[in-house]
């Protein structure tokens, strides 16, 4: 399986690793690709900054790396 986000991070609740659940957490797209709901980044609770399609964080990988090149 091919993931749109790079860093995949089991969902841990009460100290156990919860399986991910295909609607709630993710979706496939056109392409058959996985792509991390808001939802599945807010339970993981951090950004990961790789310009997720629904990164609940506010980060822009393409506004990143425009900074990054006129710095």
């Amino acid at each position: 399986m091919t993931f749109i986000c790079g860093y995949l991070h089991p969902i841990h609740e009460q100290g156990k690793m919860q399986p991910l659940k295909e609607g709630e957490d993710y979706y496939l797209n056109e392409q058959g690709l996985m792509v991390f709901t808001a939802k599945y980044h807010l339970k993981r609770g951090y950004c990961c900054q790789s310009g997720c399609r629904h990164c609940p964080y506010g980060f822009k990988k393409k506004q990143a790396e425009q900074r990054n090149k006129s710095a």
